[in-house]
């Protein structure tokens, strides 16, 4: 049971679906593919992975290396970054098969930076598992599990049902690894169902081989012996698919079934049963004859010789065990690397058989050999080790880099996160402060548009005050002029009535003193002199408002009203003959008068009244 168990936990391996009639003439297709020039550069990075994994799982490490390696240069110079970290996987798997470890964790972080490149699930899933596979050699199982589940969840965002089975095999062995029953049973049978969409004939085949296991765990917990006809129905299964599909599993992968059904027939059958006994011989002998001058299968060949020894013990036929033993420890011997577990397990039952023979020098000799390859064997393990250790301490220099260029990175985006934050504060602040100026200049604006406004509205006032003022300025002008016009129509009008006045009592003093009256001369004189009186009357009108007051003033106020009326006719430009008819009296007296006005306002004798009174009308 250990020894399938650790078979299964070493042969996880990354196959390619392929087409084909058997593996040496499918390799020869491919290679005559890929040698057509009219075959597209982009397309052979796909042809080459599927040449390389056919080399890998038939243990051409050299040749797998080879074409892996040429398959990522294209991919990488068609910059198909996908193709190249499938490539790139495809060399870890190689590497740790060959114990390339740091080389295989170098490709490792490789793949995982393509695979950020390609910006693909898919390829992240591969890198993902790349990192699956460094970290199953370095018996993290911790790691394992931890990237199984990230390249898991990158499928869930675009499925691939070949890589999902390869991740859930993994899941398989750790929890067989930690004999957890429900866990392996899951695995085991999510990894076949993924793998059963695809054409991955090789690895359906350790699918079903997983499943044996699961149900071998399940029959140890229950020991229900339904569950051991599910051990041997899975076994079969993966053992027919070899004569299925020629071509599509490899030589090693059905080497492996048949060996895990010799051991179940030596394991689970009496040694009584003879049937079981032929059917366990018959796949060992299978197995070492398929594998038969085959590089890198001294394992498989050991523990199929491994099995037949001890039929032979069982039946008691000593030379036939020792020959076996012989066989597998001179098969061992030619492995490259050499095998110390296998190989201590064949010298201990070397050393024992001989022990029991009683030939005690062959199983000393034997017991030194032990001696010396436990002595190999840990000398391996320190190196190996040291490498794991190597290793470690790199990933963890590295992870401690990257969490301090995280933490950088980190400092950076709070930096940035900083001064963008101060960047927006910055942008609100000028855009507040725009605003701020926009509104101040647009208050300002408006302020002084309102003060404009006012400005105008309180010279549109003035303006109207002013008009209103000089429309009563006007009104009052022209009532002062109308009441000028009454004053001066009142002064012709009285003149015109005193001088009817007088008139009318000559008349009167005439009829009284009995004195004969010619009523139709006087009626005729009276007509002219109303003629002459209108034209008069239009001058007096015209007489400045202040023109008697003036003369009163100048005359000291000595001035009669009969002198101011003789001022009146006399500015009126009326001759002495039209006066003295006017005022009914002599021209002498007339003349008299104006002698006395002339006095009165103190002018010489040589000053014409007249003229004066004409100058001091137009003041």
């Amino acid at each position: 049971m250990k020894y399938l168990i650790y078979l299964f936990s070493v042969l996880f391996c990354l196959t390619i679906p392929v087409i084909g009639f058997a593996q040496t003439e499918l390799t020869d297709s491919l290679t005559a593919v890929l040698k057509n020039p009219s075959l597209a550069e982009k397309e052979k990075p796909v042809l080459l992975n599927q040449l390389a994994e056919i080399y890998r799982t038939n243990k051409n490490y050299g040749l797998a290396e080879s074409k892996a390696g040429e398959s990522a240069r294209i991919a990488l110079q068609n910059k198909d970054y996908t193709d190249a970290v499938k490539a790139y996987t495809l060399l870890v798997n190689i590497k740790t098969s060959t114990g390339q470890l740091s080389s295989a964790k170098r490709t490792s972080d490789s793949t995982l930076v393509l695979a950020k490149k390609a910006k693909d699930p898919v390829a992240m899933a591969y890198a993902y598992y790349a990192q699956v596979l460094v970290y199953k050699i370095l018996d993290d199982a911790q790691n394992v599990v931890k990237f199984c589940g990230l390249a898991l969840k990158q499928l869930e965002k675009k499925s691939d049902p070949y890589i999902a089975s390869k991740i859930y095999y993994r899941l398989y062995a750790v929890y067989s690894g930690w004999n957890n029953e429900a866990k392996a049973n899951l695995y085991a049978s999510k990894a076949t169902e993924n793998v059963l969409l695809t054409t991955d004939y090789n690895h359906l085949s350790n699918c079903y081989t997983a499943l044996s296991v699961a149900h071998e765990y399940n029959y140890n917990t229950s020991k229900n012996k339904a569950e051991l006809d599910s051990v041997l129905f899975y076994l079969k299964k993966s053992e027919m698919l070899y004569h299925q599909y020629p071509g599509h599993v490899a030589n090693h992968t059905y080497a492996i079934a048949c060996i895990d059904i010799a051991s179940f027939y030596l394991r689970y059958f009496s040694p009584t049963d003879l049937q079981a006994k032929d059917q366990a011989m018959h796949y060992a002998n299978t197995a070492i004859s398929v594998l038969k001058g085959v590089d890198n299968s001294q394992e498989i060949l050991a523990s199929g010789l491994g099995i037949l020894s001890e039929y032979a013990k069982r039946a008691a036929d000593y030379g036939q065990q020792e020959s076996y033993l012989l066989q597998a420890y001179e098969v061992i011997k030619t492995g490259k690397p050499i095998y110390y577990y296998t190989m201590l397990n064949v010298v201990q039952a070397l050393a024992d058989f001989y022990e029991k023979k009683g030939d005690l020098k062959k199983a000393i000799d034997f017991q030194k050999e032990i001696t010396t390859y436990t002595l190999k064997s840990f000398n391996e393990k320190q190196a190996l080790n040291a490498q794991k250790l190597e290793i470690q301490y790199e990933t963890e220099k590295k992870n401690n880099e990257m969490n301090l260029l995280k933490e950088r990175e980190q400092s950076h985006k709070r930096q940035n996160y900083l001064y963008a934050c101060v960047a927006v504060i910055s942008f609100f602040g000028l855009l507040f402060m725009f605003r701020s100026y926009h509104f101040k200049l647009r208050y300002s604006l408006q302020l002084e548009k309102q003060l404009d406004l006012e400005k105008q509205d309180s010279a549109l006032k003035v303006k109207l005050e002013q008009e209103e003022q000089a429309r009563l300025k006007a009104e009052q002008q022209l009532l002062e002029t109308q009441q000028l016009q009454l004053k001066k129509e009142a002064m012709a009008n009285v003149l015109q009535l005193e001088h009817k006045n007088q008139m009318l009592l000559q008349i009167k003093e005439k009829l009284n003193d009995g004195n004969p009256v010619n009523m139709q001369k006087l009626w005729k004189e009276e007509m002219v002199l109303d003629s002459d009186f209108e034209d008069a009357k239009m001058q007096i009108q015209k007489v400045h408002p202040d023109f008697f007051s003036l003369i009163n003033h100048k005359a000291g106020k000595k001035l009669s009203a009969l002198d101011l009326k003789l001022c009146a006719y006399i500015y009126l430009k009326m001759d002495t003959r039209q006066i003295a008819q006017m005022m009914h009296i002599e021209a002498k007296s007339v003349r008299m008068s104006k002698y006395r006005i002339k006095q009165k306002l103190g002018l010489d004798k040589e000053e014409d009244l007249n003229v004066y009174l004409q100058e001091m009308g137009t003041v």
